[in-house]
């Protein structure tokens, strides 16, 4: 064990061009004990978050040169996965659906407040870090979980529909796991929620629904096989053919 020796502060970007609202922010991560980085600029901010290591990234959406939405797709598509909490205006739902639905793990509306703010910092950064553990990560254990034509390899990320690979994002493959794991048992927006954002998360229901609808479509290459289902106020459940659950027994 080593003595006298200081954790390293996270390091945030910060992608903002409104001066006074961007020096707030970096101001007040700085008191809780972030070192910031700040980028005005649509194109610098991309080839930075590019280019360097970052714990986590604020994003506006509302940029010169380009735009927040365009910088998301553009680090997601080239696999930079970087947590990335979405700055936007207040009631505008079609961003919010939009980035979420590209790879952005939480959103923050304007107008917002110092305490909400660092409050969702710090839930994106346990959660993605690792420290949020006890509903995302598989057990060791657990090798595949086999549904009809569907497998899950929970070690790896890796999800098979018949004989094609799907391409998940990581939360949309946490939100088919824990529904894999109680096929045709109603889930709760709560139940996914806290099981996949955790305890602590205070976005709002609706990121549930933009990535069980993501997963919907994706999942269509065999609906006949695996589908969800709504339950009308209530939450979803995972329908298959003929569940037939294959996971390797634990030691």
């Amino acid at each position: 064990m080593k003595w006298g020796i200081e954790p390293m502060a996270r390091k945030l970007l910060v992608i903002e061009d409104e001066p006074t609202l961007s020096r707030l922010i970096s101001y007040n991560l700085s008191q809780d004990g972030y070192e910031v980085v700040l980028e005005e600029h649509g194109t610098g901010g991309y080839e930075r978050a590019r280019r360097e290591a970052f714990d986590l990234i604020l994003l506006d959406l509302m940029l010169p040169g380009m735009s927040g939405i365009e910088i998301l797709e553009k680090l997601r598509g080239s696999g930079v996965k970087t947590p990335i909490v979405i700055l936007t205006a207040k009631n505008a739902e079609e961003d919010i659906v939009l980035g979420l639905k590209l790879g952005a793990d939480d959103y923050i509306t304007k107008p917002f407040g110092v305490s909400e703010m660092l409050a969702r910092v710090g839930a994106v950064i346990r959660r993605t870090s690792g420290e949020e553990t006890e509903y995302a990560v598989p057990a060791a254990s657990e090798s595949k979980i086999s549904l009809g034509a569907l497998t899950i390899y929970p070690d790896k990320y890796e999800v098979t529909l018949g004989q094609q690979a799907i391409n998940l994002r990581p939360k949309e493959f946490e939100v088919l796991l824990y529904l894999a794991r109680k096929p045709g048992v109603v889930m709760t927006r709560d139940d996914l929620m806290n099981a996949v954002w955790g305890f602590d998360y205070i976005g709002g229901q609706r990121t549930v629904d933009v990535h069980v609808s993501s997963l919907r479509k994706k999942l269509e290459l065999d609906p006949g096989s695996v589908h969800i289902d709504s339950i009308r106020g209530v939450g979803y459940k995972l329908v298959v053919a003929q569940a037939k659950v294959d996971s390797r027994p634990s030691l």
